[in-house]
C-alpha cells in the first residue's frame, strides 16, 4: 500500500545519526545515504518497499513538521518500543508519550511517541500481546 514515507530535515548529518540509530534498533537496514543530495533511506531486509526516507526539502527551504502528521513505525515487540523511545530521547528527541499500553486503540496496542530533532512526530508501536 505504501511506497515510501519522506520526513523533511534541516540538518542532514544530525538526522542521519538520529535515524540510523533508531531505525537500526527496529531492524531496518539503510538502503542508501547520499550526503551531496541530502537524503537517505531505510528498508526491511529482503524487501524493496516500503522505504523510510529522510532528506532536506526539495526546494531547500526550511523543513517544518506538520500539526497532526505522524509516522508510526512497527516494532516486533514491546521491549523494542521501549529501547527505541529511550534511544530517541538520548539522541536529542523530545518525548511525546512514554511507552505503554494504549487500550483506547486496542487491547494490545503498545506504543511510544517522540519528536525528532526537527520536530517530526514519530511513533514506535507493537500490536502483539506481551
Amino acid at each position: 500500500m505504501i511506497s515510501h514515507v519522506h520526513v523533511g530535515v534541516s540538518d542532514y548529518d544530525r538526522a542521519l545519526a538520529f535515524y540510523s540509530a533508531v531505525l537500526g534498533e527496529l531492524g531496518l537496514k539503510r538502503r542508501f545515504a547520499d550526503g551531496e543530495r541530502g537524503w537517505a533511506g531505510w528498508m526491511m531486509p529482503g524487501v524493496a518497499r516500503p522505504l523510510f526516507l529522510i532528506g532536506l526539502p526539495f526546494d531547500r527551504g526550511t523543513a517544518s513538521s506538520g500539526n497532526g502528521q505522524m509516522v508510526a513505525l512497527l516494532a516486533t515487540d514491546r521491549d523494542t518500543v521501549d529501547r527505541c523511545h529511550a534511544l530517541a530521547l538520548a539522541l536529542g528527541g523530545v518525548d511525546e508519550g512514554a511507552p505503554g499500553l494504549r487500550p483506547h486503540y486496542h487491547a494490545d496496542y503498545y506504543g511510544a511517541y517522540f519528536r525528532d530533532p526537527d520536530g517530526n512526530k514519530i511513533c514506535v508501536c507493537c500490536h502483539d500481546p506481551a
